[in-house]
């Protein structure tokens, strides 16, 4: 390893996982950015765009509503008109997939903020603001019908950062962990999804995975820091909602987004089995968790 290549083991982990209400994770394509993501491109980027609304200084910022933005390298989905340029972003932990987001076009970025990002409820903090104040940090959902396609998450997501443009732990512990996830997951009998998602003409309902009936998938992807680089490999993995355990029980973490921390190759199967298909944290490796409401998780 080279230097500089030191892991903290002498803190505990619980704790360590910044708070957040969504995390808006971008699909870019790439596995590796810009120290800063927002730099990107000189500047032109979704996650730019969406943290100049509600990073700080930003007129929907709001402190007690964390929105927490970082770059993937899943693809984004391919409209059905070529030429025009979208992205897509996953909305975690709503578990909403955002397939089209036209660069060209700031009002998207402001639907997919107001939309789907600001809260439903102000924290009580809030209660002093004019009502105009208070309106305008709140969710409209009739800002929603501007974007097309939105759909539930319905797949596994492991998150791995990879973020080498950030710091060198990452950057050389993400790829092999990506590696041996995705070595491991057919193993355990779920499918892995690589290829952009495709967005139907019309909006198909498709039952969740389910132990012993479905098919269950997954996606694997790097993603950019998260925080915590000294704890690295860091691994976020999301279960969505409605998904059973293996004997087809009530999974005991649908809905919720699971943080490890010091992840190495040696706990990929043990996370796979524990976390994934039997529902169950591992307290040695916990940073934090988050429910879809929102509720964080504490050991």
């Amino acid at each position: 390893m080279p230097d500089g290549f030191h892991i903290d083991h002498s803190r505990g982990l619980n704790g360590t996982m910044a708070a957040y209400a969504e995390q808006v994770l971008i699909c870019t394509g790439k596995e590796d950015w810009t120290s800063k993501i927002e730099e990107e491109n000189s500047g032109d980027n979704l996650a730019a765009d969406i943290k100049e609304l509600v990073g700080r200084g930003g007129i929907y910022s709001d402190p007690y509503h964390h929105i927490a933005v970082a770059n993937s390298s899943f693809p984004s989905s391919v409209p059905a008109r070529k030429e025009v340029q979208t992205t897509s972003a996953y909305l975690l932990p709503s578990f909403k997939y955002v397939p089209f987001l036209p660069r060209v076009s700031f009002d998207s970025v402001q639907a997919l903020v107001k939309g789907y990002l600001l809260p439903t409820k102000l924290h009580p903090m809030h209660d002093g603001l004019s009502p105009i104040h208070r309106d305008r940090l709140l969710r409209s959902e009739e800002q929603q019908q501007f974007l097309y396609g939105v759909q539930d998450v319905k797949e596994v997501l492991v998150l791995i950062c990879g973020h080498g443009g950030r710091d060198v732990r990452c950057g050389i512990t993400g790829p092999i962990l990506r590696d041996q996830f995705e070595a491991c997951l057919p193993s355990k009998g779920l499918r892995i999804l690589k290829d952009p998602v495709e967005i139907a003409l019309r909006e198909e309902r498709v039952a969740l995975p389910s132990s012993g009936s479905e098919e269950w998938t997954a996606r694997v992807a790097l993603i950019s820091h998260v925080g915590g680089h000294k704890f690295a490999g860091n691994v976020i993995i999301y279960i969505p909602p409605g998904i059973k355990t293996t004997d087809g029980q009530k999974h005991a973490l649908e809905g919720c987004g699971i943080w490890y921390g010091r992840v190495e190759p040696k706990h990929v199967e043990g996370i796979v089995q524990e976390t994934v298909l039997g529902g169950k944290v591992i307290e040695d490796l916990f940073r934090g968790g988050i429910k879809q409401g929102g509720e964080i998780l504490r050991m």
